[in-house]
């Protein structure tokens, strides 16, 4: 998933992200809120290639950014159903990096 939401960042066919983004820190970036997006689909596309390639370690990346993207969210309280969503999804993230952990056989 974080590989399609982040190439979703340039084309925002599932939604325009933008919106997501809190005011706050909106008003501190020296550049657009799409900009920032890019840059955050960037970030999103190499941790979904980390999670591929490393799961122990992709996960917890994965699921600390989460974390930070719920931590904004709430920030607003516009969109606490999709900062739920983004924790559950930590949660996953988590779990996976753990199971991946006691699966390793190298």
């Amino acid at each position: 998933m974080p590989i399609v939401a982040g190439l979703d960042k340039f084309t925002n066919i599932l939604t325009h992200w933008s919106q997501y983004l809190n005011p706050t820190i909106a008003n501190l970036l020296p550049f657009s809120g799409e900009t920032f997006m890019m840059i955050v689909g960037v970030i999103e596309i190499i941790a979904g290639i980390l999670v591929f390639l490393k799961p122990k370690i992709g996960g917890l990346v994965v699921s600390a950014w989460l974390v930070l993207i719920a931590l904004t969210l709430l920030m607003g309280w516009k969109f606490a159903d999709v900062a739920v969503r983004d924790l559950v999804m930590a949660i996953s993230a988590f779990s996976m990096a753990k199971l991946a952990l006691i699966f390793d056989h190298n």
